[in-house]
């Protein structure tokens, strides 16, 4: 238990909503779990609090007076200090657009307001195992690399753009080559503790992923999980 809330108090968040009562709302139930948050009303000061705070994860709100999440969340992603902070949008608007907006602008998830607070929280959570995983990534070979910005895997020179989900469970096994990692965990870190999928999931995400990059460089372990082999 001492493990976890060092690990979550090591995280800073900066929430950016234009509404008090859920900029109120949300901080209290991050701090309660041991973030370190801090707030703006708008993109404009978005940015420059970012600068100065160096967050873990940016909570944007979409609709916002002065600059709105999304044209936010692209300078965000064009600045050299920030482009590799992580960014979730959070919006009442539900339409498709939006969420594309929302993605092409460079945003890592997509949060449709109203959310309860306890799966707002298992999503940050989901998002920061996911930064550690993009943080720990290496070549494993001269053959085989990803490029993390990109969302690629990168074969004898030759880029494959992947999905975002196969992305991210290449990337866990990327973070420890030669490490067998359960079904169990793939679940958790992938796909986030309130997101029911079964085991099929996976095995259609590693039948892609095998498809992409060779059959040769994942390796399944029986009865226990996946590896990446080294």
């Amino acid at each position: 238990m001492d493990n976890t809330q060092e690990e979550k108090s090591n995280h800073k968040i900066l929430l950016v909503d234009d509404e008090p009562d859920i900029v109120d709302l949300i901080k209290y139930n991050l701090e309660k779990e041991g973030y370190v948050v801090s707030t703006a009303s708008n993109g404009v000061e978005c940015l420059s609090v970012a600068k100065s705070f160096s967050p873990d994860l940016i909570l944007l709100d979409v609709m916002m007076p002065e600059m709105d999440g999304i044209e936010t969340c692209m300078q965000i992603r064009e600045d050299k200090e920030l482009k590799n902070t992580l960014v979730a949008l959070l919006t009442a608007r539900s339409e498709d657009y939006s969420q594309i907006a929302g993605f092409e602008s460079g945003a890592d998830d997509y949060i449709t307001k109203p959310i309860k607070p306890r799966v707002l929280v298992s999503r940050i959570k989901a998002l920061l195992r996911r930064k550690e995983v993009k943080n720990t990534t290496e070549k494993v070979s001269d053959e085989l690399s990803i490029d993390e910005e990109k969302y690629v895997a990168i074969i004898n020179g030759e880029e494959k753009l992947l999905p975002k989900k196969e992305f991210e469970l290449l990337a866990l096994l990327f973070s420890k080559p030669g490490k067998v990692f359960t079904r169990e965990v793939i679940l958790n870190k992938v796909w986030g503790d309130d997101i029911v999928v079964g085991d099929r999931t996976i095995d259609v995400h590693i039948r892609k992923l095998r498809e992409k990059i060779g059959d040769s460089y994942i390796k399944t372990v029986k009865g226990v999980g996946y590896k990446l082999k080294i």
